[in-house]
């Protein structure tokens, strides 16, 4: 038998905490950006993330689980300052190492397959979970996310980023989305061009910013101090303004004709998606800016974003960031996509069906039974607690009753 032992609550009381105390009548309010989800809506995300798994795994995705902390430099190895600004900070008690809880289950992901399943060939990879920002992403958007996407390890060709395209318009699809507009860009133009110019990282850095902020003048200005050939400003010069319909494909084609052969084959990759979805996704508006960098620290090829009417903000991002496991002690080519489970939900529309049984107090002979098998065949019985409750009360649309042949359902009546 374990030994007695005495137990103490601790709780800091508010001169060693050296923090206000939160007035009772507050203490149900949540940090800024930190949701709950409550019925209905937590069903409704609970059954849209099961169909996307399930339509994952029909895809050949297996599921993995990453943990929600790892050591920091595990987390953000390769994943750019933007997604350290995002990482809550913590350290270990254990250990007295630094530990973050993840903002993004990429990373963790790419460590999974370089490291710990280190498997030969083709690898496919779908995940689901909690991620949360310090900051949120804009005034309205919450920082805590329900992440959930799939990704390809171990092939480099233009294939898997169309199969990813695919799957995540698939993922849209069945989240209710419709009207998708999706944005396309290649992140090796910048970089070739960029290396071209024997830019330092100093400057590639303030270039990129430049870029992101579609700041014409500036880039002008820059061009002049920065770019000695004439024929490297005019093209990056160029890069700022093609954005568009697909046409624009064909005035990059022209525009930056003596650029690395890289842009060349980038600018076909992008041809080949835009063929691809327009037979397999002809619905889908494309739309392609060839100066669109977002995730350019580890990008490093095709990115792409989908947006819906009514947000802001894109509803899933993905792209091609190859190399990235190589920090992991094996380099990997890898693309892949997420989404917010928690924002994809609300585009959703109605709400889930399915009967509701009640179930009467006390609980008769055979009743129990007939409640089991109910309960084994999918449907939802609930059980009364008292002879008080009804089944309006409970929100029942059935009833379980006693007949001479033994317990049926029945629809309850209005009256």
């Amino acid at each position: 038998m374990a030994p007695d032992v005495n137990i103490k609550l601790f709780e800091l009381s508010a001169e060693e905490y050296d923090e206000p105390v939160m007035a009772t009548a507050d203490r149900w309010l949540l940090p800024d950006g930190i949701d709950e989800i409550l019925p209905p809506q937590a069903a409704k995300l609970e059954q849209l993330r099961r169909d996307l798994l399930d339509l994952y795994k029909s895809w050949g995705y297996e599921q993995v689980f990453p943990p929600l902390v790892e050591y920091i430099e595990s987390l953000l190895t390769g994943a750019g300052n933007d997604l350290a600004l995002q990482t809550f900070k913590l350290t270990d008690q254990l250990t007295g190492r630094l530990m973050g809880v993840r903002a993004d289950m990429t990373t963790q992901v790419a460590r999974i397959d370089a490291h710990t399943l280190n498997r030969e060939g083709v690898t496919r990879l779908c995940y689901a979970g909690h991620v949360l920002h310090a900051k949120p992403e804009s005034l309205t958007a919450s920082r805590s996310l329900i992440q959930i996407g799939a990704e390809i390890y171990g092939h480099g060709g233009i294939a898997s980023d169309i199969e990813v395209i695919g799957l995540m318009l698939e993922t849209l699809r069945l989240g209710g989305c419709s009207d998708v507009h999706l944005d396309l860009g290649h992140v090796a133009i910048y970089r070739a061009l960029a290396a071209e110019a024997g830019l330092g990282s100093d400057e590639e850095w303030q270039l990129f910013e430049i870029y992101q902020r579609k700041a014409v003048p500036e880039l002008e200005a820059f061009l002049e101090q920065q770019v000695e050939n004439a024929e490297l400003r005019m093209m990056l010069r160029a890069l700022a303004s093609l954005a568009g319909d697909r046409s624009v494909l064909a005035k990059a084609k022209a525009s930056l004709a003596q650029a690395p052969d890289s842009v060349k084959a980038a600018l076909e990759d992008l041809e080949q998606i835009a063929d691809q979805l327009q037979t397999t996704h002809p619905q889908v508006t494309l739309y392609f800016d060839l100066g669109e960098l977002r995730g350019y620290h580890y990008h490093t090829g095709p990115v792409f974003s989908a947006y819906v009417p009514g947000m802001g903000q894109a509803i899933a991002n993905g792209g091609r960031y190859d190399h990235i496991g190589e920090v992991f002690g094996r380099a990997r080519a890898a693309t892949g996509f997420s989404t917010d489970l928690a924002a994809l939900v609300r585009r959703v529309a109605g709400t889930l069906t399915g009967k509701r049984i009640f179930a009467p107090y006390p609980v008769a002979e055979g009743q129990q039974q007939a409640m089991q098998q109910l309960r084994a065949a999918g449907e939802v019985v609930i059980q009364a607690l008292d002879a008080a409750q009804t089944p309006q009360s409970m929100g029942c649309d059935q009833q379980l009753i006693q007949t001479n042949s033994g317990w049926v359902t029945e629809v309850v009546s209005d009256s």
